[in-house]
């Protein structure tokens, strides 16, 4: 990997978890509400102009063949950081997705309560997004939803580390695999779009699986209210797209 490469996997996946400068305040409602994105700077411009935005309603989808998802993802360890808009949880070790579009490895997830995405207009309660990133500096991006049930144990061992204010961290004695969050049934959703937060890169492969997993309705809560509300971005209109099942 060049270091052109290597600076843009880095700028990019900066991006993908919230952490914009800090000179450019934004947030998920109010003055600086993600209405109001695409006019708080102009790296944000994407947000109010780009016509592959996400998150997106996925409904009317093209039956197709999709390529299985190859995800070997191994035990790693991990650092929780609360960065004022989500909790995201930094991977390291071998992690990596592999299919037609090509190998990404994993670089982190992080969660959005209520789900950003929806299906067929239904929304979830919460989604993680396992964002990846390929030598190239190409990303891609999982989509878990959860529905609310019975209490997920490898939620239980991140939230028993989550940073309850902004800018703190956390690190893991143990080692986690993020694949515990993955559903049994790989099936998915395929769509082009963009990061969900500013500044709204697009040429985001995303990969959105059909089958959700289970999260308490205490840890749900206790999501929510450790970030102080909802971390979602309104659907996106999806203009000219394709969706794939």
């Amino acid at each position: 990997m060049n270091i052109k490469s290597a600076c843009l996997i880095t700028a990019m996946i900066t991006f993908s978890s919230s952490s914009i400068a800090a000179s450019t305040h934004w947030a998920y409602e109010g003055k600086h509400g993600s209405e109001h994105w695409g006019e708080l700077s102009d790296k944000f411009t994407t947000c109010k102009a780009g016509v592959n935005q996400s998150p997106i309603d996925i409904a009317g989808a093209i039956g197709s063949e999709l390529p299985k998802l190859s995800i070997d993802y191994q035990a790693s360890s991990v650092e929780l950081i609360n960065n004022g808009h989500t909790v995201q949880a930094n991977i390291s070790g071998k992690n990596t997705f592999s299919n037609d579009a090509g190998k990404f490895d994993l670089k982190q997830f992080h969660f959005h309560a209520p789900s950003e995405n929806t299906i067929a207009g239904k929304s979830f309660p919460l989604e993680t997004h396992f964002v990846h990133a390929d030598e190239n500096g190409r990303l891609a991006v999982i989509g878990v939803m959860f529905e609310e049930g019975a209490e997920n144990k490898t939620l239980a061992k991140l939230w028993n580390k989550m940073p309850n204010k902004a800018g703190n961290t956390a690190s893991f004695s143990a080692l986690l695999n993020s694949n515990d969050l993955m559903p049994v049934d790989a099936s998915y959703f395929r769509f082009n779009g963009s990061l969900t937060t500013p500044p709204c890169s697009e040429g985001v492969r995303w990969f959105v699986m059909k089958q959700p997993i289970n999260a308490s309705k205490a840890q749900i809560n206790k999501f929510v209210n450790t970030m102080g509300g909802a971390t979602n971005r309104p659907v996106q209109p999806i203009n000219a797209r394709i969706i794939l099942k």
